[in-house]
């Protein structure tokens, strides 16, 4: 996976393998950022996905603050356990990489599935977090719908197709590209070669498919709508209009579940599931204000 200048990887040891991460370098920025407030950032699911996804934003808080991302278990580098993924399993290993390096409560920065997961870890344990900047958080079962009945996820809960599927047509450069255009970038031309390349690497990476087929299975899903109104950290959203698997109006509702914590909700236009790869230099400027908003 593709590090950006100025960066460096680590690892941590949870309890279903070593989690890799990126960190600032110390022989390139000042070390006393290691005293500032830690972010962390944290990637979706999909095929392919990786720290890399936010590789355009993070790398423009390091020379203030102690930004880590993190590539989640079963992707990038992290290690790839041979198992059916459950919900529980990136509950476990989001709070024990956030135990393991954040000694103080810290901002999560996340996207999708997974920063709806992380509104279940800052309901459970809330001294962890300081505050929360989420991108397009859906648990993608959200009031009621079932992902998991859909004709797609069906085909790839039976066995042998499951994996032939993703090697023909997933963890592929034209399966990639064709996820990216079709189903999460709102303008195909800000798709670049870089990208591409980064997701490919991701999706070839030993055993990379269990993680990425208990996500398209739906075994990670579920309703969101039921745990919103239990949250206490301050929280701000920001939502791609033009999302293609859940849409805004999905967002608005779940925010209004917790109008006391969610403090801002933000629609972007022409936009989709992503903002910070389609558009870097806006979700910068936004999580530096929204940041500061949340603040006490």
């Amino acid at each position: 996976m593709i590090i950006p200048p100025g960066f460096e990887q680590n690892s941590v040891v949870t309890s279903l393998g070593r989690m890799v991460y990126y960190h600032p370098s110390d022989s390139f920025w000042d070390s006393q950022v290691k005293l500032q407030p830690k972010l962390v950032f944290l990637h979706g699911f999909g095929g392919g996905s990786s720290a890399y996804e936010w590789s355009q934003v993070y790398p423009a808080f390091a020379p203030q603050y102690y930004t880590l991302a993190p590539d989640l278990i079963g992707w990038g580098r992290s290690e790839h356990p041979e198992r059916n993924y459950t919900i529980e399993d990136y509950l476990t290993t989001i709070r024990e990489f956030l135990e393991l390096t954040c000694d103080e409560p810290c901002t999560v920065i996340a996207s999708s599935l997974t920063a709806a997961l992380v509104i279940r870890v800052a309901i459970e344990y809330p001294e962890l977090f300081e505050s929360l900047i989420l991108t397009t958080p859906a648990g993608l079962s959200d009031f009621g719908q079932d992902y998991s009945a859909s004709l797609f996820a069906q085909l790839i809960k039976l066995p042998v197709l499951d994996k032939l599927v993703y090697s023909s047509a997933i963890a592929t450069e034209a399966g990639i590209a064709s996820f990216l255009e079709n189903r999460q970038f709102a303008q195909s031309n800000r798709i670049y070669s870089q990208i591409i390349e980064a997701y490919l690497e991701s999706a070839t990476q030993p055993n990379a498919e269990y993680a990425a087929l208990s996500f398209v299975r739906g075994d990670l899903c579920f309703d969101l709508a039921k745990y919103m109104p239990r949250l206490t950290t301050p929280t701000a959203i920001l939502w791609g209009k033009k999302s293609q698997f859940t849409g805004p109006e999905i967002g608005q509702r779940l925010a209004g579940l917790n109008p006391e914590y969610v403090k801002r909700f933000m629609t972007l236009d022409d936009v989709g599931l992503t903002p910070q790869l389609e558009m870097p230099g806006l979700t910068i400027g936004l999580i530096r204000q929204l940041w500061k908003q949340l603040r006490p």
